[in-house]
């Protein structure tokens, strides 16, 4: 017995110290899908039990991984922790693109917050279990509202799956040659933020030109007092107005993330 266990163990390919192939694939798919659904509010947006967003990530992950070349030999432990610390940072850079782009409703709601005079009373958000301003708790709600009735987690979905094309698991890259995509992602970060709040900041700004001309024309009344109720109603209005006419700017915010993803499959050298 004990020589047929020699046998066994001198003879077996991976002999306990490897990890099979066909087990290494859906663990190196499980850390980049896993990272990139624990920093974004995909899972997060509707209340679940962590085993469900789990067992949810691990079959994507299977799922995803049954259409990829499965490795002819077995990889070692350190190739393997070495393969998944390489994964997990491209899906945090995959993560940080998705969200910038759900960071740009959240600029433009601390922004209007601000203008409008909402930027002291704050509401829970209870995605975040934290404590927002009213209109900047209500975009970032709306952002992930709109995601997902616009099929964005479709979207997203084939995004994921076309990276192991574009990039294939256990692929070396070097994050010196992605840090000029995450810059650019991060500047475009305030021009799309803006561009969702432009037309309600500059109804503002108007409102704020005629109370400056009607305190100078009649200073006895208190435009302090006045010109509150008045912004805000001015405020809430002109962004009703607006969002029947935000759906481009939505979109160009949505886009930018799949501009952005294959701008850093480029740069970092996935083929």
């Amino acid at each position: 017995m004990q020589a047929l266990w020699s046998s066994f163990a001198v003879s077996a390919p991976y002999a306990g110290d490897s990890v099979p192939p066909a087990l290494a694939s859906p663990l190196l798919v499980s850390v980049r899908l896993g990272v990139v659904f624990l920093m974004t509010p995909m899972l997060y947006a509707i209340t679940m039990p962590a085993v469900v967003r789990a067992l949810l990530v691990l079959g994507l992950s299977l799922a995803l991984a049954g259409g990829l070349a499965v490795p002819s030999a077995p990889l070692p432990p350190g190739a393997l922790a070495s393969a998944m610390l390489g994964e997990a940072a491209l899906g945090a850079l995959l993560a940080l693109g998705v969200q910038l782009a759900f960071g740009a409703f959240s600029l433009a709601g601390r922004v209007l917050d601000v203008q409008i005079g909402f930027g002291i009373p704050q509401v829970l958000d209870p995605v975040t279990r934290r404590q927002l301003p009213i209109l900047t708790s209500l975009f970032e709600q709306l952002a992930v509202l709109v995601f997902f009735l616009t099929d964005g987690h479709h979207a997203l979905l084939r995004g994921l799956a076309y990276s192991l094309e574009r990039f294939p698991v256990g692929h070396a890259w070097t994050v010196a040659a992605a840090l000029p995509v995450v810059l650019r992602q991060v500047a475009g970060l305030f021009t799309l933020g803006m561009a969702l709040a432009a037309p309600v900041v500059f109804c503002i700004l108007l409102t704020e030109i005629a109370l400056g001309i009607l305190s100078r024309s009649m200073p006895q009344m208190n435009m302090f007092a006045m010109g509150i109720p008045v912004k805000i109603v001015v405020g809430l209005a002109a962004l009703g107005w607006w969002q029947g006419g935000a759906s481009a700017a939505m979109a160009r915010i949505y886009n930018s993330i799949y501009t952005g993803w294959d701008a850093l499959f480029l740069s970092a050298g996935g083929g």
